[in-house]
Parts: C-alpha cells; sequence; structure tokens
C-alpha cells in the first residue's frame, strides 16, 4: 500500500497529503538515487510543514546507508512534529500525556521519528543513544504503537557482535 495515500499515511501522519506534494512524490517513480533524493529535498524543502516527506527522506537515506544524513533529515522532522504537535522541542523534556502519541497526527509522527533516531542510532553503533531514545520511548508509548521491538532486537543483535 502507498504510505502517502493509504491507511499509513492517515495512521501516521493524521490526514492526507497535499496533492502538489503528491505530484512531486510521484516524479520519484524509475528514477535513479540521485533523482529521488533532489525530488525529496525540493519536496522537503517547498513543503517544510508536510510531515510525510520528511519520512520518505530519512528512510531514502537510511535505506542506502547514508546515516548522517538519515539522522539529519530525522531531527529536523522531529522538530517540526514537535511544533505541530506543541511539545517541547528538546526530546528529553516531553513527558506522557504531553501528547496523545496513540491517535494520529503530529504527535505520533513525531513518537514514530524517535523511534526512527533510535533505531539510527542502532545502525550507527551509538549505542548509549539508542538505549536513551528506547527508554524514553517506552516511557512516552508503553502500549508500544510504533513497534519498538525492532529496534530492541536490533539493538541485542548488535550488542551480540
Amino acid at each position: 500500500m502507498n504510505l502517502l495515500t493509504g491507511i499509513e499515511s492517515t495512521d501516521l501522519f493524521g490526514g492526507d497529503v497535499p496533492p502538489a506534494v503528491l505530484q512531486l512524490i510521484d516524479r520519484t517513480r524509475g528514477r535513479g538515487k540521485d533523482e529521488v533524493a533532489a525530488v525529496l529535498w525540493t519536496t522537503v524543502l517547498s513543503y517544510p510543514r508536510c510531515l510525510p516527506p520528511y519520512y520518505l527522506l530519512y528512510k531514502f537515506h537510511a535505506n542506502r546507508g547514508e546515516l548522517g544524513e538519515a539522522q539529519g533529515v530525522a531531527t529536523k522532522a522531529l522538530a517540526v512534529a514537535a511544533r505541530q504537535a506543541s511539545l517541547d522541542s528538546d526530546w528529553c523534556a516531553v513527558q506522557p500525556g504531553d501528547a496523545d502519541f496513540t491517535i494520529p497526527g503530529p504527535g505520533r509522527f513525531w513518537l514514530f521519528t524517535l523511534k526512527a533516531l533510535a533505531f539510527i542510532s542502532v545502525r550507527r553503533g551509538e549505542r548509549a543513544v539508542a538505549l536513551k531514545l528506547i527508554a524514553k520511548l517506552r516511557r512516552l508509548d508503553p502500549i508500544d504503537c510504533v513497534g519498538l521491538d525492532v529496534v530492541e532486537a536490533l539493538l541485542a543483535q548488535s550488542g551480540s557482535r
């Protein structure tokens, strides 16, 4: 299913993606990696308050092993989502009850992006950072709406190497 137009989009982002953003994203289909990166960056810069392109861009970089770039984009996405969800700009200061992370919208996207940062930290070998992020995620999402088990399994696996 298309993340930007299907159930996943509504569950994660809390609404429809603007048609102009969809048109830009559609231009990435069948393109080379450099063109995809250029279109995604153009979309993020052209629509800086639209959350889905940030997700696509940090996932794109992470999938290519460009973890520094992925971390940078995810950090920007976290800041944009924090503003939209009226959360503290410092993720360490966010507390349970600051937002309802179980409902679609910027708060849930913020939580999902925090998970992405934990995943990226594990892949970068930043174990202490990953552990701190995971602990925060467990406090904010005790019922695990965002699937933190995958990150914890990756962390456990990386610790056994």
